[in-house]
């Protein structure tokens, strides 16, 4: 038998980018800043057995989308006016991705970090970097 995801949750639609290039989408309920694995659901209504395991070490980030769809050729800027998230920083992952935003809560020392993107267009409500996989990370 199947067991349901809890009742009433919400999952945050998500692209998970592996370090590998690969990239899914899906589901993510229940998800910790400090926990080593999530699970990643295909819709919002999964049963947790359709769930995929994934491992943070794997990951360059996960983006917490507004929608799967976005805009593929829509250029964010990095030019975003103060925001209630805290220090604006730049990072740059392994591969050379550069991404723009502000952080409140940045360490090196953690697993990672969420940064909020500068351009309030962004697809991406929200992003969280696995710091063993960022290059540099400038205040600015």
């Amino acid at each position: 038998m199947q067991t349901p995801l809890t009742s009433g949750a919400k999952g945050n639609q998500a692209v998970v980018a592996f370090l590998d290039g690969r990239r899914l989408k899906g589901y993510i309920f229940n998800f910790s800043a400090v926990r080593e694995s999530f699970r990643l659901f295909p819709d919002e209504k999964a049963k947790q057995e359709s769930g995929t395991d994934i491992q943070m070490k794997d990951l360059k980030a996960i983006f917490f989308v507004k929608d799967f769809t976005g805009d593929p050729s829509y250029k964010e800027s990095a030019d975003g006016v103060a925001s209630r998230h805290g220090r604006k920083i730049e990072v740059t992952f392994a591969d050379g991705e550069k991404l723009t935003g502000f952080c409140d809560a940045y360490n090196k020392q953690k697993l990672g970090f969420f940064l909020f993107p500068a351009d309030s267009r962004s697809n991406n409500a929200r992003v969280f970097a696995i710091n063993r996989n960022v290059r540099e990370v400038k205040m600015q």
